[in-house]
């Protein structure tokens, strides 16, 4: 899994399994363009943990279109082209339908799908115009194992990212003629800082007990997967959605 001489854009890539996958490719050679919203000094520390030179630093909220097509357009007129992007950026926030009032409902509603799913269905349609110039590129979609197994407090959090896989099988089947792989990645839960207070809790044992091997997914496991998948070993698993939940939901 070589990437000398390509052009990576991660979004969500300033904390946890973004940070993990720019740290990822960027030993494997790429040129890394590391995305943020809101936190400049987290992005910045990314960059620096990162080998190799030449490394940009973009923001934007991919909640708003054309501050994503700002994004990818930046990254195309640094490096000259795109040839894998890792759609991770997103948001959980709980609001189970039976506690929340209907206003909040449709906020929680509203600013989730416009960042998990919205926002990464439009990086991927920027990002696909360069690529279908270039002849060929990776989209690797960071979805979550909640798209199958159901998110009871977080339920628009689980239809996004059952969203998202629905979007990459569609994509992979539009972009395969332009030698472009669209695949995802559903993780189960792992070692970020969205999750900490969760692993830290009364129920964090719960959580580890999920898989069999008694504890969570590290990032830097999830990233060594979406890696392989943007390999270009890799394209012919275009459409494929790849577990990484260490056996913790099985599904055939």
């Amino acid at each position: 899994m070589k990437f000398t001489g390509k052009t990576v854009l991660i979004t969500g890539g300033s904390r946890g399994i973004g940070r993990a996958c720019a740290v990822q490719f960027a030993a494997q050679g790429a040129r890394v363009a590391v995305h943020y919203h809101t936190n400049r000094g987290s992005g910045e520390e990314t960059l620096r943990l990162m080998t190799g030179e030449g490394h940009l630093l973009v923001q934007a909220d991919v909640a708003e279109a054309k501050a994503v097509q700002a994004m990818v357009a930046a990254v195309v007129e640094q490096f000259g082209r795109l040839d894998v992007l890792v759609n991770n950026a997103g948001i959980y926030e709980e609001h189970p339908v039976a506690e929340v009032n209907f206003d909040s409902w449709q906020a929680s509603w509203r600013r989730i799908l416009d960042t998990n799913l919205v926002g990464a269905a439009n990086a991927a349609y920027c990002a696909a115009q360069h690529m279908i110039q270039q002849g060929g590129g990776h989209i690797v979609n960071v979805s979550s194992r909640g798209a199958f197994r159901g998110e009871p407090e977080a339920p628009a959090y689980g239809a996004s990212k059952a969203g998202m896989n629905a979007m990459s099988q569609s994509l992979a089947k539009a972009l395969a003629p332009h030698q472009i792989s669209v695949t995802a990645v559903a993780p189960g839960w792992v070692e970020t800082d969205m999750a900490v207070d969760y692993l830290n809790s009364p129920a964090g044992d719960a959580i580890r007990g999920q898989s069999p091997m008694g504890r969570v997914a590290t990032p830097e496991e999830v990233a060594h997967t979406v890696a392989f998948l943007a390999s270009a070993k890799s394209l012919f698993l275009t459409g494929a959605i790849v577990d990484v939940n260490g056996a913790s939901y099985l599904r055939s």
